[in-house]
């Protein structure tokens, strides 16, 4: 298979061009610096692109096996200074969602052009599609929520919606929180555990939406490689635990003690608007992943993190 990828030098991304490069499949990774990547594996190639319109790579779309659009400026915060520190100002928030309406568009506009087209499109959004919920469990038919994630969701998922009129599959897939030991979430969980101060943020019973990042790469490839998988798809793990004992779980491996909440107004006070990721409450569930018959290596969140925390 051909595949491009938007956002493939992120997280997600680069273990998901591993992953097909290792069997074989070539991988286009679209970045706006080409030489600043460096370390691809065999089969996959960098081509630039300027994260808003066709030019210069819309011909690869042509015959394309399948586009994933990853990318989109963060919202967390592209590395651990950026997660703990970068406030959500009115102008990153613009920034958040014009660089997903702007890459959407450009992913189309390559697709319109192509005389072949390609063959899937697999849409990144979040679980933020669904807002906090407290104990509600919410599948694929929840509708969406109100506030800015839930916002910046939407516009992410609409953003391609026009590759379907033109004949593309597309599934769109609405990610959890991946544990990565390399970035993302799991360092700034872990972090305070090393200093003897773990513990659960705000009262601890909030649902945490989790995926080992291994899954997240093999429930993508599934849907590309499936041709029945279109419309919307939670990816996150059959089982969610609460914020607590997530914690307990991260103490448990890296043999600390999770005594010490970080209570909620201080998160609010540290994080201001952007608390809402961690203080928030999302009940996941992938049932339409596991009724397509998708098979979880890590379905429970203790054998996940003994494998991210060995």
């Amino acid at each position: 298979m051909r595949i491009i990828i938007t956002g493939g030098t992120g997280l997600i991304g680069l273990e998901l061009t591993a992953s097909l490069t290792a069997d074989g499949h070539e991988v286009i990774v679209l970045t706006r610096d080409p030489a600043k990547v460096s370390g691809l594996p065999k089969n996959a190639r960098a081509e630039k692109w300027d994260a808003r319109t066709a030019q210069g790579w819309g011909h690869l779309a042509d015959g394309a096996d399948a586009i994933v659009n990853l990318a989109g400026e963060s919202i967390a915060g592209d590395n651990l200074p950026a997660i703990l520190f970068k406030r959500w100002s009115a102008d990153y928030k613009r920034a958040i969602k014009e660089s997903r309406l702007n890459v959407g568009q450009a992913v189309v506009e390559a697709i319109r052009a192509a005389k072949q087209k390609p063959k899937a499109l697999i849409q990144a959004s979040a679980v933020g599609y669904y807002g906090s919920r407290g104990d509600e469990e919410l599948t694929e038919a929840s509708g969406p929520g109100n506030d800015f994630t839930a916002e910046v969701c939407q516009v992410w998922e609409a953003s391609t919606v026009e590759a379907e009129t033109l004949g593309v599959r597309r599934a769109i897939i609405r990610t959890g929180v991946v544990l990565d030991p390399a970035g993302g979430v799991l360092p700034v969980v872990t972090l305070p555990f090393k200093f003897f101060a773990g513990g659960p943020l705000g009262d601890g019973q909030q649902w945490f939406p989790w995926i080992h990042i291994e899954d997240e790469v093999d429930a993508i490839r599934f849907l590309i490689e499936n041709s029945n998988a279109s419309g919307a798809f939670n990816l996150c793990a059959p089982f969610p635990v609460r914020n607590a004992e997530l914690g307990q779980l991260v103490g448990k491996q890296m043999g600390r003690p999770a005594f010490m909440p970080a209570p909620a107004f201080a998160m609010r006070l540290a994080l201001g608007e952007k608390a809402a990721i961690v203080l928030g409450s999302q009940r996941q569930l992938p049932r339409r992943l596991q009724e397509l018959g998708f098979q979880f290596k890590y379905p429970k969140a203790e054998a996940a993190l003994k494998d991210l925390l060995k």
